[in-house]
């Protein structure tokens, strides 16, 4: 008589569960980098100033970083409210901007600040080079409200000098 020779099992369980931990570990990688990536904990802060109709923005900056673009939007609606390329002052390429001030930049669209500010406004700008940015939203009405001192920016964790958002950046040029 004739036998047939089961295989044994184990083989099989010890691939799928090896399987099985390399996908866990893949997807457990993946959503830790997303969470790390947006934890508003870990993202550098920005800074606005709201002066009357002046809108000027600190974000953070080595020495060595030259702000190449900047990007402001409507937070809410997500429209785009001015956009500017080229900044021709030393401040705005260290990343003190004046928002809607088109003659500190060589290219800027032609939109003007609107009448009435929305409620957050979304900055971001592109360093020269590199093609990495920063950027913030800001509660307008938070930052109109702060009454600031001369040379302070509202953050979301309260009001900070231009070299204190600088610094957070961990530059190793001394700023």
């Amino acid at each position: 008589m004739h036998t047939v020779r089961q295989r044994p099992v184990w083989p099989f369980v010890l691939t799928g569960s090896v399987l099985g931990l390399a996908v866990l570990a893949a997807v457990g990688t993946g959503a830790w980098v997303i969470y790390r990536m947006s934890d508003p904990a870990t993202a550098f802060l920005a800074g606005i100033r709201v002066d009357g109709s002046r809108v000027s923005v600190k974000m953070p900056a080595c020495r060595t970083d030259a702000v190449e673009s900047v990007e402001v939007h409507d937070f809410d609606s997500e429209a785009l409210l001015w956009r500017a390329t080229g900044p021709k002052t030393p401040e705005a390429r260290r990343g003190v901007i004046a928002l809607w001030n088109a003659d500190d930049f060589r290219k800027a669209t032609s939109g003007s600040r609107p009448g009435t500010l929305p409620a957050n406004l979304d900055v971001s700008v592109t360093f020269a080079g590199t093609g990495d940015g920063t950027g913030d939203v800001f509660d307008v009405h938070r930052a109109r409200t702060a009454h600031l001192p001369d040379r302070q920016y509202w953050t979301r964790d309260g009001a900070r000098t231009a070299a204190q958002i600088d610094a957070q950046s961990g530059c190793h040029d001394g700023g």
